[in-house]
């Protein structure tokens, strides 16, 4: 079921030419470093979403000999804990204690928890596990009546659990796991996982936008006093659901790479990165951008390029063990695990505004394209707000607090 492309120059209107020609969940990925990848989920069926989870399975990733990780003998390819909490300057060695941060994902990942293990050890962290109360997984009803497991879905759970771990090593985790890829199904996780007392939710999925959007709101995606971040996509320019619900955190991809600079890192937009204005959710209030007469995605960002992607570990089916992803699948739990850094969301506030009132705490992102559109913002990294990065990368969790 894996789709898998061939990631060579390509320039920039065959970029976007690629990403507005197909579905969402089926376009071919364009970067300029000569990488391949896979998607890792299959192409949604109709009234169905797919995880935007991409696998490198050729090539050397930029990321792939981060010195600052060598933790172990045979340390992984792809950015590891500490590269990610240098880059974005996260406190993640006193932070998080006493936060949960919930992962929605359809299908079964059995090898979730052991796998989880084989990441944390590698890189000298803290043990996350059902026996010692860190680690939980259910349900979309919050059972043990876990649904059928799927190997591209599997890959995606992995890339979260590891994602969160990387930034918030002190985070509980739950683990919701949906009956099928159905917005129903994973919007049910979602009010699980709130049910349940995680304060921070993170999806990695995505699928076209329709007019059914504004009932999704209400029923699954409208939690004051809850974080929910959402990943915007890996198409390039055009918008996907639920990253456009104005009561998420939409977050878009960047390239990171390693800098002579003062902050040691640099992050331009990734041309995979989602952005763009949505045809029917209303736009937040705190969203000022003048480009889009509704929601525009994205809102924030983190490394998202395969080129520059992250080591991940799984086990369950056709994986080998270590790999590296990237996709917008590994900024929206980095997001969420920030957010859990800065500590619970007062009750009865809004998250999502919340990097809109705190903008100096944010590394803007000001180069790259995620293809072509009528106003240039929404497809060109620029000063300030844009559409591929949104306000910009963690600076630290200031701009995550309310």
């Amino acid at each position: 079921m894996r789709r898998t492309v061939s990631l060579t120059t390509v320039a920039t209107l065959a970029t976007a030419a690629l990403a507005l020609a197909a579905p969402v969940g089926q376009a071919a990925q364009a970067t300029s470093h000569g990488v391949t990848v896979a998607h890792a989920c299959a192409a949604p069926a109709k009234g169905q979403v797919a995880c935007n989870a991409l696998q490198v399975t050729g090539g050397t990733p930029k990321s792939a000999h981060a010195e600052s990780d060598l933790t172990a003998a045979a340390a992984p390819s792809g950015y590891g804990p500490a590269s990610l909490q240098a880059a974005y300057n996260l406190p993640s060695a006193t932070g998080g204690s006493g936060q949960t941060v919930a992962i929605v994902d359809a299908y079964d990942d059995p090898n979730a928890e052991a796998d989880l293990a084989v990441y944390r050890a590698q890189y000298g962290l803290s043990a996350c596990t059902t026996a010692n109360g860190c680690f939980q997984k259910v349900d979309q009803s919050g059972g043990t009546k876990y649904p059928r497991g799927d190997a591209g879905w599997a890959e995606e759970i992995s890339l979260d659990l590891d994602m969160v771990s990387a930034a918030c090593p002190n985070c509980k985790i739950l683990l919701v796991e949906a009956s099928s890829a159905s917005m129903t199904n994973l919007g049910t996780a979602v009010n699980t996982a709130v049910k349940l007392g995680a304060k921070f939710v993170s999806n990695s999925y995505g699928g076209s936008e329709s007019s059914s959007d504004s009932t999704y709101d209400s029923a699954y995606f409208n939690h004051p006093g809850v974080a929910i971040t959402v990943s915007s996509g890996d198409n390039g320019y055009g918008t996907e659901y639920p990253a456009a619900s104005p009561y998420v955190t939409a977050v878009g991809g960047t390239s990171l790479s390693s800098a002579s600079d003062s902050r040691g890192w640099t992050d331009s937009v990734w041309n995979g990165a989602g952005s763009g204005c949505s045809t029917y959710s209303a736009k937040p209030s705190w969203q000022k951008d003048t480009g889009c007469a509704k929601r525009t995605v994205a809102d924030v960002s983190a490394v998202a390029d395969p080129n520059t992607g992250v080591a991940v570990y799984d086990s369950y089916r056709s994986a080998t063990g270590w790999m590296v992803f990237g996709g917008t699948s590994a900024s929206s739990p980095l997001i969420a695990a920030t957010y859990a850094l800065g500590g619970a969301p007062s009750a009865g506030s809004t998250p999502a505004s919340f990097p809109y009132a705190h903008t100096s705490a944010l590394y803007d992102v000001t180069s790259g394209s995620n293809g072509s559109c009528s106003g240039s913002y929404l497809c060109t990294g620029t000063a300030g707000y844009d559409g591929p990065t949104g306000l910009g990368v963690p600076n630290g969790t200031a701009a995550f607090t309310g």
